[in-house]
């Protein structure tokens, strides 16, 4: 790929890994690199022989949000009006959140606004602990209203409250205590970790995978008998699948399932 596009895509073994490479503005969410990633995310789920998509950043931000450089941003969607169609970060964000297969964050870089709401969507956010992250957009006078969908759900109203309001900046370990990230590590240990969760991920058959993500998004929203129907069907199409028959033999044969890719070589 050329070095001028804001998003690089890559596979290897099994992993597409979408970078974000703005660096002149700090990643910020351009209509180029939200195109990029969406971009890089359906040729992943398109990809067979992909089963895992890592989101990471060159550069020392993560994403600093909307693109202020040019006035109104791009996600902003221009003037008021009523029945305003959803905009670019809006339908990026519920891709990632619908993607059926797992999404992790790499985060080697500061993450605020706008930019935590790619981190929050992803299924496993790891980042490193000396990011900072903060929802910042009070500071310039607008709301953390997207991201508030996807980053909403994994906070106690107290701290969502004290976070939107005072615009002030966290540390990547208080983002993994409050639940905006699934944990922070140090930098030298960043892509180790990155590397294990994926791993673990890899090991899961991807129609399980698909259904444990629904299901994490869906049963909370559900009233209980709703929820209990809702499972009931999901566990027994899984029982009876092809690849629950596949994964049990495997188990019983003390080796891995065919989805399962081979221990990598030094």
């Amino acid at each position: 790929m050329s070095d001028d596009e804001a998003v690089h895509y890559a596979v290897t073994r099994a992993v597409a890994t979408l970078t974000m490479d703005q660096q002149h503005n700090r990643n910020a969410l351009t209509p180029a690199l939200m195109s990029g990633l969406s971009q890089g995310l359906e040729a992943a789920l398109a990809d067979e022989a992909v089963g895992v998509v890592v989101l990471t950043n060159a550069g020392p931000a993560f994403c600093a949000g909307a693109d202020l450089s040019g006035g109104t941003p791009a996600a902003a969607g221009g003037g008021k009006r009523r029945g305003a169609r959803r905009d670019g970060l809006a339908d990026l964000l519920a891709a990632i959140q619908d993607s059926t297969k797992p999404v992790v964050a790499r985060i080697a870089g500061h993450c605020v606004a706008g930019g935590i709401g790619l981190a929050a969507a992803c299924d496993l956010s790891i980042a490193d602990d000396a990011a900072r992250f903060g929802f910042t957009e009070v500071r310039v006078g607008v709301a953390p209203a997207i991201i508030s969908v996807v980053c909403l759900p994994k906070l106690r109203r107290v701290d969502a409250l004290e976070m939107f309001l005072s615009g002030e900046r966290i540390s990547a370990a208080r983002a993994a205590e409050v639940g905006l990230i699934t944990r922070a590590v140090p930098a030298a240990d960043l892509d180790a970790e990155v590397a294990a969760v994926v791993a673990r991920l890899l090991a899961g058959g991807p129609s399980a995978l698909a259904a444990a993500k629904r299901l994490v998004y869906t049963i909370p929203g559900m009233n209980r008998d709703a929820a209990f129907t809702r499972a009931t069907e999901v566990s027994q199409a899984l029982f009876a699948s092809a690849e629950a028959a596949e994964g049990m033999a495997a188990f019983r044969e003390k080796r891995l399932p065919s989805w399962a890719p081979p221990p990598s070589v030094p």
